[in-house]
């Protein structure tokens, strides 16, 4: 293990490093008292590890080891009773992430969204010499306002309290916390003389609360049953409670300037104009109203809402707001944008004179023919310089600190976004996230004060996570090679060659895009057929195929791991995606050459075996089942009613993304049940399709057949079936027999395909 230690994962007595000081960044701290904090790392500890966690670490927490302008620290040690580490840290997460750094580096440990893998030596290792680790990160922020509908909307405490706990072992010390704000608005929106029925309007159902709260919705899906808001009303103290005591920094929501329709019978003389519509919705579900900045009961709003929140919730001085969110201003006069962010942040200093903003700027690079210097410098310097914090939402890939002078003075987070919708498929821009941060805070004038994972959904590709958590504590980046050896490792407890062979291969062409990578996933298996799909691939897929080969052949000493299972499945999953891909495109060519039996043959074997065996797969792990996901959203209902409409937010969410396929498979997931009788009946119908039309000489139209399975997309919706909860068959028997069938052919197809 000590070897492992000398890999110098994290790097050891960093130094630190404050970046800009401006007194309204620095000045923030935990709320929660030192032993508060000690406390709630012991309670961590003990569901961690049980009774052990006593007697084997020691913890204390003490705000004096942080370094210049607040930087986290911690120290590890030996010294004291035999078998004991000494956890110090200047925060709950400080000492938390120390404990983590010891349990991977020293007892080969790992902890993750699929699983943990945490067998412990009987006695723990003493740490040889004391080691003290300062983190050049201020912040290290986690969530995207997305994250919330697309992957924590159905989330019980449980839930949360496992997650809450991978943040603190991983270093976060910033995160937003939106639940249950919609109770609060609902409260200031009856105290300003709107009904019921006209607040029911405006709110979505929960699985697309997170574009209502940027503007971008209204309405679709809803309303909000009461229970809703007391429930989540609840969740949000015990949220804050437990994300605070372990001394995170709590980012609640503030005013961004959207009101329903109904403020309009209330106040008719307020100067309002109505945005457009959003993404492919119409004025029906869009076109958000928007106050002018110059209103009075802008200020009078949006003050009123954050005095009951933070009456509610209280507050750590970080507020969110998006008001342009994949939306066009009105106008693109400096004075106008300026005025916007003026009143939106003078709206928070009104409740709170603490205030410090805290802004995605997803919107810079998603609208940039709008986004011209000019504007983007007048809408950032419509606040005072160090009173808002910028999230580059997407720096990973496009980041906009270089373009804007490191955001004309406003000190800023780099993020990595990563993954859109929360679709399943092995992605990754590990050197870019290996080598930006540090490039940003190089970068002349530097702004940067943290890093942030910013995904739009998580359960997914724990490696990418687990390497960007690392960096935050890093003051130079890793050596990936040698990083993902370690990795694997400390997720299986042992070493196994050929599993890292696996990883290593995975690390350098799947996780490695290169250029401007979105991680859509562009995969036909999860998008409506089509005789122009998209089958660009930034790899060589023969390298996930030999990746699957390594992994199965190291399953006879590695397969009782749930870590171990879950990496399977996801890499037979991916191998199986390709595959799909390629047996689209004989389709196609069979179809286009006219070949009625090459057609029946590769389109039969895709239908009627290839598919239902990825959904027996997906089936037999619980961490990709449908009625996972649709048993939790059913699970918080307090009536059939109730129940009927979570089912149907979370079937929408996955499928249509609208009444009409609006944003169709944008957050398109691989789950057991899904693959079968969603994709699995589109792709059926597809090559029916293709083969009518070569039997009766006609075209393929693609119009016909989008309406024609549009009845199929929204017959699943509205199909009633429940879908098991609990994972049926053995994986390993599952993954040798698709293996058997289909490795062979699949290594002969394997061949570069560059974007």
């Amino acid at each position: 293990m000590m070897a492992l230690a000398g890999l110098l994962l994290l790097s050891v007595a960093v130094a630190a490093s404050s970046g800009p000081s401006w007194e309204p960044v620095s000045r923030l701290r935990p709320a929660a008292e030192n032993r508060r904090q000690e406390g709630a790392v012991r309670e961590l500890l003990e569901r961690l590890l049980g009774p052990r966690a006593a007697s084997a670490f020691s913890v204390s927490v003490n705000r004096s080891l942080a370094g210049p302008g607040g930087l986290d620290t911690y120290r590890l040690s030996s010294g004291g009773r035999p078998g004991m580490v000494e956890v110090d840290g200047s925060s709950g997460v400080a000492a938390a992430a120390g404990v983590y750094r010891y349990l991977k580096d020293f007892c080969g440990c790992h902890v993750s969204w699929s699983g943990s893998q945490l067998r412990l030596p009987e006695r723990l290792p003493p740490v040889p010499a004391e080691i003290v680790v300062t983190s050049p990160n201020r912040f290290r922020f986690y969530q995207n306002v997305c994250t919330q509908s697309y992957s924590y909307v159905w989330w019980n405490w449980d839930r949360w309290e496992r997650e809450i706990d991978w943040m603190a072992l991983h270093g976060i010390n910033m995160a937003l916390a939106f639940t249950g704000q919609e109770a609060i608005w609902q409260r200031v929106y009856l105290s300003l003389g709107l009904n019921q029925s006209e607040i029911d309007e405006y709110f979505t159902g929960p699985a697309f609360l997170a574009w209502n709260r940027m503007g971008n919705l209204h309405t679709w899906a809803g309303p909000l049953p009461l229970s809703w808001h007391l429930k989540q009303l609840y969740l949000q103290y015990r949220i804050l409670e437990r994300m605070r005591t372990l001394g995170m920094l709590t980012v609640l929501p503030a005013f961004s300037g959207h009101i329903p329709r109904g403020i309009l019978r209330v106040f008719p003389r307020i100067n309002v104009t109505r945005l457009g519509s959003w993404s492919h919705f119409d004025c029906t579900f869009s076109c958000a109203y928007l106050l002018s900045p110059e209103d009075p009961m802008f200020q009078v709003i949006g003050t009123l809402f954050l005095k009951e929140l933070i009456k509610e919730f209280g507050t750590d001085h970080v507020y969110s707001a998006d008001t342009f969110n994949e939306m066009r201003p009105l106008s693109s006069d400096p004075d106008y944008l300026s005025k916007v962010s003026a009143a939106v942040f003078r709206s928070m200093t009104g409740a709170d004179p603490s205030a410090l903003w805290l802004m995605q700027g997803w919107l810079f690079q998603h609208q940039p023919d709008f986004w011209q210097p000019a504007q983007v410098r007048a809408l950032l310097q419509g606040v005072p310089l160090g009173r808002m914090v910028v999230l580059d939402l997407f720096a990973e890939s496009k980041p906009v600190y270089s373009w804007t002078e490191s955001f004309y003075g406003q000190p800023f987070i780099w993020c990595m976004l990563h993954n859109f919708g929360g679709n399943h498929g092995l992605f990754g821009t590990v050197d870019s996230i290996n080598q930006g941060p540090f490039r940003a805070r190089a970068f002349l004038n530097s702004t940067m004060v943290g890093i942030g994972l910013t995904p739009e959904g998580i359960e997914q590709n724990d490696v990418i996570y687990e390497l960007m958590t690392d960096l935050g504590w890093c003051k130079e980046p890793v050596n990936l090679q040698q990083w993902v050896a370690a990795y694997a490792m400390q997720r299986y407890g042992t070493t196994n060659a050929q599993a890292t062979e696996a990883w290593q291969r995975l690390l350098h062409s799947v996780y490695n895009c290169s250029g401007i990578c979105v991680n859509h996933n562009h995969s036909p298996l999860v998008h409506r057929p089509s005789l122009r799909m998209n089958m660009e691939l930034w790899y060589n897929q023969s390298e996930v195929y030999e990746a699957w080969r390594l992994l199965l052949s190291s399953a006879k000493e590695l397969g009782t791991s749930s870590t171990f299972a879950y990496d399977l499945v996801d890499v037979t999953r991916q191998a199986m995606q390709q595959l799909v891909s390629d047996y689209y495109q004989d389709i196609k060519q069979a179809f286009q050459s006219h070949s009625l039996s090459r057609l029946l043959t590769t389109g039969g074997v895709l239908v009627y075996d290839l598919l239902p065996e990825l959904d027996n797969l997906l089936s037999s792990d619980q961490r990709f089942l449908l009625g996972h996901w649709l048993e939790a959203a059913r699970a918080i209902a307090t009536s059939d009613r109730e129940a009927e409409l979570y089912d149907l937010n979370a079937r929408n969410q996955l499928t249509l993304w609208g009444p009409s396929g609006n944003i169709l498979d944008y957050a398109n997931k691989q789950f057991g049940g899904l693959v079968l009788d969603y994709y699995g009946v589109r792709w059926s119908l597809f090559v029916s399709t293709l083969v009518e039309c070569l039997n009766t000489g006609t075209p393929f139209h693609q119009n016909q057949f989008n309406q024609a399975v549009f009845q199929v997309e929204r017959g699943f919706i509205y199909n009633g079936k429940r879908y098991p909860a609990k994972a049926t068959g053995n994986t390993l028997e599952i993954v040798a027999k698709i293996f058997l069938k289909y490795y062979p052919s699949a290594r002969k197809r394997g061949h570069w395909r560059s974007m």
